[in-house]
């Protein structure tokens, strides 16, 4: 006998049910979100270790002896694959490191770490310091400045190339600069920004740089091409991120933080014994946490080691180089700037005449037709005026090498299918939507961010994107996107906001 309100074996089946509904997370179909190492051992590995560790609580090494030796371990291999090891006797050169529970997480104690460093060296500073990076720095970066209140100076880049010269980020820094942050690469255009050149500059500012690597450090620590320096064999470089649930081929979500110096790391702690409880101090934004997935990639790493981990990238090199090969012939789109790395981003050419050209977007939606899940990007007007352009982004693994042909075969005629076809004007669509809005457009592009939950949701119907109980997707995705490029950001995040508080909403119960 036992209490259980339902049947195990039932509940298991109605959650597999529900998972036929997900984009599929193996055989290389889904090009954004998903790393697939194509090898079912290691996820099978991957699941083990996690069953092992379930019961373990990871806030506290002293208890649970093995999250400390795990992280350890997990540190260890990351400072290698980095070029961060020493002989550990000068305390402001060690590289350090902790475990997080992703890239966000990551990149969101780096700068909480800078703030804070930032702030005992000028203790009574009224200012709120600043972050400069360029334009393609991950979101995480608004996330963290928000959360931490700092300021995000935001430097326009290349729209061809996507990247940008060191002076471009030196004219922008002063004395209120906690943090510098590249990208290696960006997660946009794959771009690997110029780390030596910045990092000389801040170096001689006295100015940290953080360098996120979270989508590809782990793919370009064992690139099988030449590439330039960009971890910690370059001085100046203060703190760098990577995942480990990317190209370290473990589950969601650990991430690695490295920081040059003992000292530096420790403001990156939370501490208090400030209360009747047991002492907390933490070194991430989380107390409690799940030990499976560091388990997951610790036994990932021990297993592979680094030739292993060569192996697997030598796969998804030779897939990316074959994929860029193929999406370049394509005529009518184009291969943005020099992409390094395993990702690469895909703009109309504008070069040919208007009815050979192809877009992006058309092109993913043509694509995902056949089964094949491409990632939309929006366009950005950068605030020096100039564009970026609307793009498609492909992130490759080691199993697309499987499919290569199969794909390539289904993006050749995706862009065959739609191309001449026009980009979709974002203004037309929301001029379309005017007779289903009650007042019609004006009013809530004049509410912006300030839309009340119900009005939003309103919206979000009219535009397709939210139905009875529950939201989803449309089959075009185009459209969307020119919508996301025509609306107002501040009415766009509004509008995103509530479609995904109401997709993940009970459904309220029938009177």
């Amino acid at each position: 006998m036992n209490d259980f309100r339902r049947d195990p074996a039932e509940v298991l089946a109605e959650l597999a049910a529900l998972r036929e509904g997900d984009a599929p997370t193996h055989g290389g179909r889904v090009l954004s979100y998903v790393y697939d190492s194509g090898l079912a051992e290691l996820d099978e590995l991957s699941a083990a270790a996690a069953r092992l560790v379930q019961p373990v609580n990871g806030l506290d090494p002293t208890t649970f002896t093995s999250v400390a030796a795990m992280e350890a371990g997990v540190v260890g291999f990351a400072r290698r694959v980095f070029h961060g090891e020493t002989d550990g006797s000068d305390s402001a050169e060690v590289v350090v490191g902790t475990v997080t529970s992703g890239g966000t997480e990551s990149c969101l104690l780096a700068v909480k770490t800078a703030r804070d460093v930032w702030r005992a060296a000028r203790v009574g500073t009224p200012r709120m310091p600043r972050i400069v990076a360029p334009i393609t720095v991950h979101a995480a970066f608004h996330k963290a400045a928000e959360y931490f209140g700092l300021v995000l100076d935001l430097v326009p880049v290349d729209p061809a190339t996507g990247t940008l010269a060191a002076s471009a980020i030196e004219d922008r820094l002063g004395d209120d600069v906690a943090l510098v942050v590249v990208s290696a690469p960006s997660y946009p255009f794959a771009s690997l920004d110029p780390v030596a050149d910045v990092a000389a500059v801040c170096r001689a500012r006295g100015i940290a740089l953080h360098v996120d690597a979270c989508i590809g450090g782990f793919a370009l620590g064992f690139w099988p091409d030449e590439l330039p320096a960009w971890d910690f064999r370059v001085p100046g470089v203060t703190s760098l991120s990577a995942d480990l649930h990317k190209y370290g081929y473990a589950p969601k979500g650990v991430s690695v933080l490295l920081t040059r110096g003992r000292d530096r790391q420790r403001h990156q702690y939370f501490r208090t014994t400030g209360w009747p409880g047991y002492p907390v101090v933490n070194p991430t934004m989380t107390g409690s946490k799940p030990a499976g997935p560091l388990a997951a990639a610790w036994s990932i790493t021990e297993v592979l080691g680094e030739d292993g981990f060569a192996e697997l990238l030598a796969k998804t090199a030779r897939a990316t180089t074959a994929l860029r090969e193929v999406v370049e012939g394509i005529e009518g789109l184009r291969v943005v700037g020099v992409p390094t790395g395993p990702l690469f981003a895909v703009a109309t050419d504008a070069s040919v005449e208007p009815e050979r050209r192809v877009d992006p977007h058309h092109w993913a939606d043509a694509a995902r037709g056949s089964g094949w899940f491409l990632q939309l990007q929006p366009g950005l007007a950068q605030p020096d005026g100039t564009r970026l352009p609307h793009t498609t982004h492909l992130t490759i693994t080691p199993v697309t090498e499987q499919v290569v042909d199969e794909l390539s075969t289904a993006l050749v005629a995706a862009a065959d299918a739609v191309r001449g076809v026009p980009q979709v004007d974002g203004q037309l669509v929301l001029a379309g939507l005017a007779d289903a809005l009650p007042g019609g457009v004006e009013p809530l592009l004049a509410a912006s961010g300030g839309l009340d939950s119900d009005t939003a949701a309103g919206l979000l119907g009219a535009i397709g994107l939210l139905g009875g109980e529950g939201g989803g997707l449309p089959s075009q995705l185009a459209p969307v996107l020119a919508l996301v490029e025509a609306l107002p950001s501040e009415l766009t995040g509004r509008l995103l906001v509530e479609l995904l508080a109401r997709v993940v909403e009970p459904v309220s119960p029938v009177e």
